[in-house]
C-alpha cells in the first residue's frame, strides 16, 4: 500500500471512529462492539486491507492501553478487592486456558493438549474496554469497575506467559511442570520489579516535569521503557507496564504539577480514543484470513472447536465467580481485602463511621446481581487475537503448528462473540439488575473532602498570617472566599445528609448558582472574541485569557454533587 493510500485509509479510519463514537453516545450502543461489525463490513469489500501484525500490536498498541488505565485505576481500590481481582485475573485465566487445552484434547479431532492451551491462554484474558465504557455510562458502583479494570491490567500478563509455555511446548514436544511455573513466578516477579524501577526513575525525573510538554513526552514515553526493559531482561514487559502505571497514577497528585496533570490527562483521553478505535476495527477486518485457513477443516470438527471455545468462556466465569464467593471470609482478608479493623488512621483510632461502612462494602462478598454483572463482562479484544497471531508456523522439526488455522477462527469467534454479543447487552443487563452506584454518598464523600481541604487552607492562612505581618490584607481576602466556598460545602452535604436516599437530591439554588456561573463565563468570552475581532485584542493575548476562562470553566461541576 503506498503513502497516500496509507493516509486515505487512516483519515477513513479516524471518521469511521468519530462517526461511531457520535453514534453511540446517542443510542446507548457501546462503540467497541459496533466498530468490529463496521471492520468485518469493509473487510467483505473489494480493495486493500490492513492485517494483523501481533508484534505491531503487542509492542505499540498495547503499552499506551494499559498505561493509561493503571494511571486512571486506584492502587488503593485494587488492594481493597484483591482477592477477586487476583481469582479472576490470574487463576481465572489459568483454569481458562488449561480447561480449554482439555476440551480441545478430549473433543477435536486431532487437536493435541498443547495447541488447545495455546488457543485457551488466547481466549483467556477479557478485554475491559467495552464492559468500563458501557458500565461507567450506566453509574455501575465503584467497586464493580474496580474489579472490572483491575482483571483487565493483570489478565494480560498472565495470558501471555501461558501462552509461550504451550508453545514452547507445543513447538518442542516437551513439557515441565515444575519449569513452567518457575517461568511464570519469575516472570511476574520480574515484571512488578522492573515496573516498580521505572516508577522510581519517572519520579526522580520530577525536575523535568515542571514544564507540561516535558512532562507529556516522558509520560508517552514511560509505558514503551517499561515493556522493551521487562522483555529485555526476560520478565513480563506486560506487567512492568501495569505496575508502572499504578504506581505512577498514586503518586502523580503529590509530584506532579497541576498544568502538566491537565494536558498529560487530554492527551491520554486522545492516545485512548484512536488507539482504541483503530484497534476494533482491526479485530473485525481479520475476517478474511481467519476464514481462508478453514478449508481443509471439516464442518463439525470447526463446529466443535468452537463450540469448546465459546462454551468454555462463556461458562467457565460465572461458575467461577459462584464458586469463589464461597471462600471463608480469612482468606478474603489474606489475599487484600480490607476488614474493619484496617480501616484506621495513622494513630491506630478506629475510622469514622462512614469509613468502617465504606470499607465493608469493599470486603463483603459480590452479591447474585453483581456476579451475573460480572460474569457477562468478560468481554474478549484484540490481545486474544494478537496473541494468536503470534503462534508460529512450524514446529522444530519443520512440520506444521498443530491446527494453526483453526486455532485463528476459534479466537476470532470468542473475541466476536462476546464483544458484539455481550458488548450489546450488558447494558440491558446491567439497567435489569438495577445495579447503580449510590449517587448521594458519592456526593457526600466529594463534598466532605472538599470541606476538609478548605479547612486545611483556612489553617495555613492562620500560620502565613502569624508569620508573615505584612500579608494581612491578602490572607483576609483569601479566607473570605475560602469561607464562602466552604459554606457552600457545608450547605450541599446538609442538602445530602437530611435527603436519606441513594438519588442525588435536587437544589434549585445550586443548579441556579451553576446556571448563572455558566452565563457569566459566556459572556466574558463572547466578549473577548469581540475585542478580538475589533482589532483591539491580539490572538495571542486572546488564548491566553480564553485558556483561564476554560479552567473556570473546567471547575464547575458537569453533574451535581
Amino acid at each position: 500500500m503506498s503513502t497516500h493510500s496509507t493516509l486515505l485509509f487512516v483519515l477513513a479510519a479516524v471518521a469511521v471512529i468519530v462517526a461511531v463514537r457520535w453514534v453511540a453516545g446517542r443510542t446507548g450502543l457501546p462503540a467497541a462492539a459496533l466498530l468490529p461489525l463496521i471492520g468485518i463490513a469493509y473487510a467483505l469489500l473489494p480493495g486493500p486491507n490492513i492485517g494483523l501484525d501481533p508484534d505491531l500490536v503487542l509492542m505499540v498498541v498495547l503499552p499506551p492501553l494499559l498505561y493509561s488505565a493503571a494511571l486512571d485505576s486506584s492502587l488503593l481500590d485494587i488492594r481493597r478487592n484483591l482477592r477477586i481481582v487476583v481469582s479472576l485475573s490470574v487463576v481465572l485465566v489459568l483454569l481458562t486456558g488449561l480447561v480449554v487445552g482439555v476440551g480441545f484434547h478430549l473433543f477435536v479431532a486431532g487437536a493435541t493438549l498443547a495447541a488447545g492451551v495455546a488457543v485457551g491462554a488466547a481466549v483467556a484474558p477479557p478485554d475491559p474496554v467495552a464492559a468500563l465504557a458501557v458500565g461507567r455510562r450506566v453509574n455501575l458502583p465503584p467497586k464493580m469497575v474496580t474489579i472490572i479494570q483491575g482483571e483487565g491490567l493483570l489478565n494480560d500478563a498472565t495470558a501471555l506467559t501461558m501462552l509461550s509455555v504451550a508453545v514452547a511446548a507445543a513447538v518442542g514436544g516437551q513439557f515441565s511442570f515444575h519449569a513452567a511455573v518457575g517461568q511464570f513466578v519469575l516472570a511476574a516477579a520480574g515484571g512488578v520489579a522492573v515496573g516498580a524501577a521505572v516508577a522510581w526513575a519517572k519520579r526522580l525525573a520530577r525536575p523535568l516535569t515542571a514544564d507540561p510538554l516535558l512532562s507529556n513526552a516522558i509520560s508517552l514515553a514511560t509505558p514503551f521503557v517499561a515493556y522493551l526493559l521487562g522483555e529485555e531482561l526476560g520478565v513480563s514487559g506486560v506487567l512492568a507496564v501495569v505496575v508502572a502505571g499504578l504506581i505512577v497514577g498514586h503518586q502523580t497528585p503529590q509530584f506532579g504539577s497541576g498544568a502538566a496533570r491537565l494536558q498529560t490527562n487530554a492527551v491520554w483521553r486522545l492516545v485512548d480514543f484512536l488507539l482504541e478505535g483503530f484497534v476494533f476495527l482491526l479485530i473485525g477486518q481479520q475476517l478474511p484470513e481467519v476464514v481462508r485457513g478453514l478449508r481443509h477443516y471439516d464442518t463439525s470438527t470447526i463446529l466443535t472447536a468452537v463450540a469448546v471455545s465459546v462454551g468454555v468462556v462463556l461458562l467457565l466465569r460465572p461458575t467461577w465467580l459462584v464458586l469463589t464467593q464461597s471462600l471463608p471470609r480469612s482468606l478474603h482478608t489474606r489475599l487484600g481485602g480490607v476488614s474493619e479493623q484496617d480501616d484506621t488512621g495513622d494513630t491506630g483510632e478506629p475510622g469514622s463511621a462512614r469509613q468502617v461502612a465504606r470499607a465493608d462494602r469493599n470486603d463483603r462478598r459480590l452479591t447474585s446481581r453483581e456476579v451475573v454483572a460480572l460474569s457477562w463482562s468478560g468481554t474478549r479484544g484484540v490481545i486474544s487475537l494478537a496473541a494468536i497471531f503470534t503462534l508460529p508456523l512450524t514446529t522444530d522439526d519443520g512440520s506444521p503448528f498443530p491446527d494453526r488455522d483453526l486455532l485463528l477462527f476459534c479466537t476470532f469467534m470468542v473475541v466476536l462473540v462476546t464483544l458484539v454479543g455481550q458488548g450489546m447487552t450488558f447494558a440491558p443487563l446491567v439497567r435489569m439488575l438495577g445495579l447503580r452506584a449510590n449517587a448521594a454518598d458519592q456526593a457526600r464523600v466529594r463534598n466532605e473532602a472538599r470541606s476538609a481541604a478548605v479547612e486545611a487552607a483556612l489553617a495555613r492562612l492562620d500560620e502565613v498570617a502569624a508569620d508573615e505581618p505584612d500579608s494581612v490584607v491578602a490572607v483576609n481576602t483569601i479566607r473570605t472566599q475560602l469561607l464562602a466556598r466552604l459554606a457552600r460545602y457545608r450547605g450541599r452535604l446538609d442538602l445530602l445528609q437530611q435527603s436519606g436516599s441513594a438519588e442525588m437530591p435536587t437544589s434549585p439554588e445550586y443548579e441556579t448558582a451553576l446556571r448563572v456561573r455558566r452565563t457569566t463565563i459566556d459572556a466574558q468570552r463572547e466578549e473577548l472574541v469581540r475585542w478580538r475581532d475589533s482589532g483591539r485584542l491580539p490572538d495571542e493575548e486572546l488564548r491566553v485569557l480564553e485558556r483561564e476562562l476554560d479552567h473556570e470553566e473546567l471547575l464547575l461541576p458537569k453533574r451535581r454533587g
